[in-house]
């Protein structure tokens, strides 16, 4: 990692450019959200005792290496809060950076900077987390082989398009986005049909669909086989049961279309390599969304016109880990 924006962290390696950034649909409901749950029902009455025409400048500072994600985020907050704040990024989504490094420069009003100070740092911290926990296990994985990193549906209720947004910028991919997207027959839906029977349905009722089976088993990844699923998801199994299952299934589909193969369940970054080596196409990993600690983001604050006692009062730094 640098000090100054640098390329994507995993990017190169699988073929990709800048990561897909977040639905900008996503990002404006997301922090609508955010500001009424912060603001209503009276706005910030501790910045309201703050002169309106102190103007600062805020810089969004780095306390520990990472990988940054959530930029769209910080954008839309200061624009909605006060249209006269400008954002400067120094970094992207994506950009691995040093403890230390300067990722953006906020200059406006100091009420205004104060009052979307805890808004920005929460959804910054929390999905630059997300992309630094996917781009240890990506590179984990690579140690071990050529398994792409999955996410799941873990996500936190309302923030699933911006964690999977993080994902992406950590090199990581993206499961389904939600039910609709394809079918997983996972264990309760073959536990009323089995197999053969509900592929066959999902089939009929669905032609266009992919039909994903889960199996804890070999003999069911031989029944999947059978039934013509597209992708396997093998749960649960160690490294040498997922190995035995990937070459039960490139010896019977060498006549046909392999299906894609998903490992998962318990998977941690001391294991994930080992995963990634029995030659599966994917690894999901659940703790990218609802595990990933926040990145220490802090914001450091200096007034700008302002002067006298004002102007000192108005000078802070806030490590982004505080009380409130």
């Amino acid at each position: 990692m640098t000090g100054s924006p640098s390329t994507h962290p995993t990017g190169q390696a699988f073929g990709m450019s800048a990561p897909l950034p977040p639905p900008r649909t996503a990002v404006v409901d997301a922090v609508t959200r955010a500001l009424a749950e912060d603001l209503e029902p009276l706005g910030d009455v501790t910045s309201s005792l703050l002169p309106a025409d102190l103007v600062a400048t805020a810089r969004f500072v780095v306390r520990v290496d990472g990988v940054i994600a959530g930029c769209d985020c910080v954008t839309e907050t200061y624009a909605r809060l006060d249209p006269s704040v400008s954002v400067a990024w120094s970094v992207a989504d994506g950009d691995a950076v040093v403890a230390g490094t300067e990722l953006a420069a906020v200059t406006g009003p100091l009420p205004s900077l104060l009052t979307g100070e805890r808004t920005a740092l929460n959804l910054l911290g929390h999905l630059s987390g997300i992309a630094t926990t996917t781009a240890a296990f990506v590179a984990a994985a690579r140690a071990g082989g050529s398994a792409q990193v999955w996410d799941t549906r873990k996500t936190t209720p309302g923030l699933r398009a911006l964690e999977k947004a993080a994902v992406r910028a950590g090199g990581g991919r993206n499961h389904r986005g939600n039910l609709s997207d394809w079918i997983l027959l996972k264990d309760n839906h073959i536990a009323l049909y089995g197999i053969a029977d509900a592929v066959a349905r999902a089939r009929a009722m669905w032609p266009a669909k992919t039909v994903h089976v889960e199996c804890d088993t070999i003999e069911q990844v031989r029944e999947a086989l059978d039934a013509g699923a597209d992708a396997l998801l093998l749960d649960n199994m160690s490294p040498e049961q997922v190995r035995d299952c990937v070459a039960i299934v490139d010896l019977e589909a060498a006549s046909a279309r392999r299906p894609l193969l998903e490992a998962s369940g318990g998977i941690t970054l001391d294991t994930i390599g080992a995963y990634s080596a029995t030659g599966v196409d994917c690894i999901s990993v659940g703790g990218l969304t609802n595990s990933s600690p926040v990145l220490d983001i802090g914001l450091d604050i200096q007034t700008g016109a302002a002067t006298g006692a004002a102007n000192d009062a108005a000078t802070a730094t806030d490590s982004g880990t505080g009380s409130d």
